[in-house]
């Protein structure tokens, strides 16, 4: 519903429901950098005291300002006007883009430049997972496979192989 990003007050609402606490970061996401909802949620996440960030596409904005951690992505006019997905959206996805690299990464979910604690909720991913497990420890698929299996995750398959587990 559009008309939801004018109520400064319904963010804490949706935020509460997903239990938001001092143990999260909350990123706030508006291109302008003053919308109403947006702004809202940081300012009252920042009174519970839980850290805050925000991505905006304007320089010196209410919601930068705000934020404890704010990145601020100049993209310019939109070549079509009120089209923010054009320029705004794609450099605002790309810097969520980069900050769960990084986190993925400060999480040891990452080993070289492979993810090897990904949820194998699919084919292709499961796939991956094969793949990954066969070139890192020059198996078979069906080896990698009930390795994924018995242990779920690449990172804990790898474990468990060269531990002998």
């Amino acid at each position: 519903m559009e008309s939801a990003e004018d109520d400064p007050e319904q963010a804490w609402k949706d935020l509460q429901a997903k239990h938001i606490s001092a143990h999260d970061i909350l990123i706030g996401i508006a291109a302008s950098g003053n919308t109403p909802y947006v702004l809202g949620g940081i300012t009252a996440a920042k009174q519970q005291g839980i850290p805050t960030g925000c991505i905006v596409c304007n320089a010196h904005t209410p919601i930068a300002e705000a934020a404890d951690y704010p990145v601020e992505v100049i993209t310019g006019p939109e070549v079509v006007t009120g089209s923010t997905r054009m320029k705004a959206g794609t450099a605002q996805k790309m810097v969520l883009n980069m900050i769960s690299t990084s986190a993925m990464i400060r999480l040891g979910r990452v080993q070289g430049s492979k993810m090897v604690e990904m949820q194998l909720t699919n084919n292709k991913l499961r796939n991956r997972a094969i793949h990954m497990l066969v070139q890192e420890l020059e198996i078979s698929a069906a080896e990698a496979l009930e390795l994924i299996r018995m242990h779920k995750t690449v990172k804990k398959a790898l474990v468990a192989y060269r531990t002998g587990q």
